[in-house]
């Protein structure tokens, strides 16, 4: 048979990966080009162009290579929101390092694990953090912001050399929330920071023109997918050092905002301050987080305030803003329901203890296949392979697909109540709570029962000082089964409740509270 005409492949596989897409420092890199005299980071009253960002991540990547970080290699992050951040990430993806972002909330022990998981070959830390790793005794080098980095960046050659990253390399190290163990690595390619933002436009109306605002930690993917997406198509990052509800007020005066982030527990004093801006909202394609978390009323309020529609997201560290976040509550309406709608880009299965797939209505396991996928747990090859198995990505999470190809959440399938032999889903029962305009915020935890085996006590915030335990009770009697009902309603303040970086609140420190009362 004569090959007359065939086209044959590159033996290479690495010459055919290289091929395969672009890098994040590529897409960045060919933005500033484009965009040089744009500004591409705000913070304050300072902004830094296009031009000049490139140049001090040039030098910076530069000087890291020449003080030995290798492609592959970790560099580790222990500071607030700052501009510096963004060059550190910018600068690991020029020369294939991995940017480890350290969540500075965790306690000691915590943080020292997630450094010794990862071997960084140095520390960036700011000011503000300067002593909280030399206190682990650990002996990786530290540069703090400052003189000392100033002087590391100018050390540095302002040439644009070869990028060494191909798409697949990992760029993030995006640390889990640890609700179940010590946090794992979850690594973040080139590859699924530049198909979560893809998928962002296709889903959420987001322009290549609009910019991101980085309230929320820049180690959690709310925060660092939404700012390097925006600076692979030119547009400008606003930097907030925490959440700081009057600075964002004015940012969403002055830039054009693709996913405007939401976090549960700060929506009542956005709105608050939302209402008292002095300018317009310019631009918000999308704002929000996942709905169920948050009070119908707030949902209409804020989606009103700054005219855009609410997200109905379900994501995670490991996936992005897939597999469930294809859907967007209009702006000024309460929510009649929370059921989800696929993400672009993915394929979803909801499977039970044996990997079957389970019919409609019933409940499953989240499993997916989506490009905006993380590639593993760093140095945990065990839990890589369990969460990978079957060629699917196990999420941990139980769903039920409707009749109408929506996908009800139901709960975190390790965080089930056991009742007497019935599935008890704190889920369901805070999602009730949440209807009431006289609560806050309600969690549902359960509570070791000498009969029962485990019961369900929910933690509720008043929104009227006036409300009682007996009051919680009888708004949720008649709206779910009486073997649902919580056994116990404790009251308490909102500054009591612990939050993870994603402002969802805590149930362990909860569960402990009860378990401290209980040997009381």
């Amino acid at each position: 048979m004569s090959t007359a005409g065939v086209l044959r492949l590159p033996a290479s596989a690495a010459v055919r990966a290289a091929a395969t897409g672009p890098t994040v420092a590529s897409l960045f890199r060919d933005s500033a080009r484009a965009n040089a005299a744009a500004p591409a980071i705000i913070q304050a009253d300072r902004a830094i162009s296009y031009g000049a960002l490139n140049e001090r991540v040039n030098r910076l990547a530069s000087a890291l290579v020449r003080s030995g970080v290798a492609t592959g290699e970790r560099v580790a992050i222990v500071s607030e929101n700052r501009p510096e951040y963004i060059e550190i990430i910018l600068a690991c993806a020029k020369i294939g390092a991995i940017a480890a972002c350290q969540n500075w909330r965790q306690a000691a022990p915590e943080l020292a694990h997630c450094l010794r998981l990862v071997e960084p070959r140095l520390i960036f830390a700011s000011p503000r953090f300067a002593e909280a790793t030399p206190a682990l005794g650990l002996s990786y080098p530290q540069f703090l912001f400052g003189d000392d980095y100033e002087r590391l960046v100018a050390s540095g050659s302002p040439e644009e050399a070869p990028i060494s990253a191909s798409a697949e390399d990992g760029l993030l190290i995006l640390y889990t929330s640890g609700t179940t163990g010590l946090p794992k690595g979850a690594v973040i390619s080139h590859r699924a920071i530049i198909a979560r933002a893809l998928v962002m436009m296709a889903d959420w109306a987001i322009r290549p023109s609009d910019g991101s605002i980085a309230w929320s930690p820049l180690f959690h993917m709310a925060a660092a997918d939404p700012a390097l997406a925006a600076l692979c198509h030119g547009a400008p990052v606003y930097i907030v050092d925490g959440f700081d509800a009057e600075t964002i007020v004015r940012a969403l005066a002055e830039i054009d905002v693709g996913w405007f982030v939401l976090m549960p527990g700060m929506i009542e004093r956005m709105i608050e301050a939302q209402r008292r801006a002095p300018k317009p909202v310019r631009r918000v394609a999308a704002a929000g987080c996942m709905a169920n978390l948050v009070p119908p009323a707030q949902i209409a309020e804020i989606s009103r305030l700054v005219a855009a529609p609410f997200l109905n997201s379900f994501g995670s560290t490991e996936t992005g803003i897939a597999p469930a976040s294809g859907d967007r509550i209009p702006a000024g309406i309460l929510p009649a329901s929370f059921a989800k709608r696929q993400t672009s880009a993915c394929e979803i299965r909801l499977v039970d203890e044996d990997n079957r797939e389970v019919a409609i209505g019933e409940i499953g396991e989240m499993t997916l296949r989506s490009p905006t996928l993380f590639s593993g747990y760093w140095n945990a090859p065990e839990a890589t392979e369990r969460d990978f198995r079957g060629g699917w990505f196990h999420m941990g999470d139980d769903f039920i697909r409707n009749a109408d190809g929506t996908l009800t959440f139901v709960d975190r399938r390790k965080y089930l109540i056991k009742s007497g032999g019935e599935n008890i889903y704190p889920a369901e029962l805070e999602l009730v709570l949440r209807e009431s305009k006289r609560i806050r915020e309600a969690i549902v935890v359960r509570q070791p029962d000498p009969r029962w085996g485990e019961v369900p006590v929910a933690f509720v915030v008043p929104a009227d000082e006036s409300l009682t335990a007996d009051d919680v009770i009888a708004f949720l009697d008649g709206k779910i089964a009486r073997y649902k009902l919580p056994k116990r309603v404790i009251l308490l303040r909102d500054e009591e409740l612990q939050r993870n970086a994603t402002g969802k609140v805590q149930r362990q420190p909860l569960e402990q509270r009860l378990a401290n009362e209980a040997r009381a």
